[in-house]
């Protein structure tokens, strides 16, 4: 059986997002979908995603985690 691993995108208010970048969002492998996240983040907080919880075949691993970059002057990397 093959796991399925996929992100939950989620507003400020913590309601799920639905919009083009979030669909299609099934890897097979975490590093996969930890990769993909690499990636768009910055279009998903574009178009109102605040926050990401990944699950493995339904169950949650880690989240929600921030999308929101640091604030400016806190050292931060963005």
């Amino acid at each position: 059986m093959s796991e399925k691993w996929t992100w939950n995108f989620l507003d400020a208010d913590g309601g799920e997002v639905d919009g083009e970048s979030t669909t299609g969002t099934e890897f097979p492998t975490q590093s996969d979908a930890e990769s993909w996240l690499g990636e768009t983040w910055p279009d998903l907080f574009g178009e109102g995603v605040k926050a990401v919880t990944l699950k493995r075949d339904g169950a949650e691993v880690y989240g929600p985690m921030s999308l929101e970059p640091p604030a400016s002057g806190s050292g931060g990397s963005w």
